[in-house]
């Protein structure tokens, strides 16, 4: 583990490779919430209070929406997580 932190102290090869994972995962939560703006055209606030308000004009109960929702939601929920 060391050898791939590029340091011999433990401690610090654990907090760079935590930190490197954060970062990665990140980018990649990033993308998701890209790609659903951009199939939706709104951010994941607006299409949340668009469901509330029935003004979504899809089937709020349909799979595509439901499945969007809920994977947004986590991209959402774990970017402000990771960004503490």
């Amino acid at each position: 583990m060391t050898r791939v932190a590029e340091t011999s102290d433990i401690e610090t090869a654990l907090w760079k490779i935590l930190l490197d994972y954060i970062d990665l995962k990140s980018a990649k939560l990033h993308q998701q919430t890209a790609e659903f703006e951009s199939k939706w055209g709104m951010s994941f606030t607006e299409f949340s209070n668009k469901i509330k308000e029935g003004q979504l004009h899809k089937d709020v109960f349909s799979f595509e929406v439901e499945k969007d929702f809920w994977e947004w939601e986590k991209a959402d929920t774990l970017l402000k997580h990771y960004h503490f």
